[in-house]
């Protein structure tokens, strides 16, 4: 099975609620390759690699979220899986 790789952008209140940090532990649970990051227009950025039903379920997930937040979208994109890092990092 070949690997799949999504940048995504998730845009809500979704800075200020752990987002991040709940997407490390989902990715990394998921056995994903990649990073997440804020951005400065107040969405998280994030580029998911791994087989194709674990990014699935990656992309399933941002919807719902950590408590506190409100996703009001979620945006993707193909993207290379060279482009993802082994193991899941937060990034600035």
């Amino acid at each position: 099975m070949s690997d799949r790789a999504v940048l995504v952008r998730i845009s809500g209140r979704v800075q200020g609620v752990s987002f991040r940090i709940w997407t490390q532990r989902e990715a990394r649970r998921l056995g994903l390759n990649g990073w997440v990051r804020n951005e400065r227009d107040g969405s998280v950025s994030a580029l998911i690699s791994g087989p194709e039903g674990a990014v699935t379920s990656m992309l399933d997930a941002f919807w719902q979220g950590p408590p506190g937040c409100e996703v009001r979208s979620v945006v993707q994109e193909t993207a290379s899986p060279a482009d993802a890092s082994a193991g899941f990092n937060i990034t600035a």
